[in-house]
């Protein structure tokens, strides 16, 4: 496993979206990217985090930043966590 520090380039990755979607760090080739990891769906900690990017993102999009949220919870729980608070 690679060691990142902060600002460091991340390096390319493939996963599933809380719809099923598989999604690339190349998809958001030339994009700035919040790329966030969070231990847990619907935890507290968690979830105060991903409302508050939530809550931010139309202005996030508007500067071309793109978020993306990272655990290692299954589709099926994402995607009730992100119907859940609408994420």
């Amino acid at each position: 496993m690679t060691h990142l520090n902060e600002g460091d380039k991340a390096p390319d990755f493939t996963g599933i979206d809380q719809n099923g979607n598989t999604i690339s760090l190349v998809d958001f080739s030339g994009k700035k990217l919040v790329l966030y990891f969070y231990p847990k769906d619907d935890t507290p900690g968690c979830t105060a985090e991903a409302c508050n990017l939530r809550d931010n993102h139309q202005m996030l999009l508007s500067i071309g930043i793109a978020v993306v949220g990272v655990s290692a919870d299954n589709v099926a729980k994402h995607l009730k966590f992100s119907e859940k608070y609408d994420l």
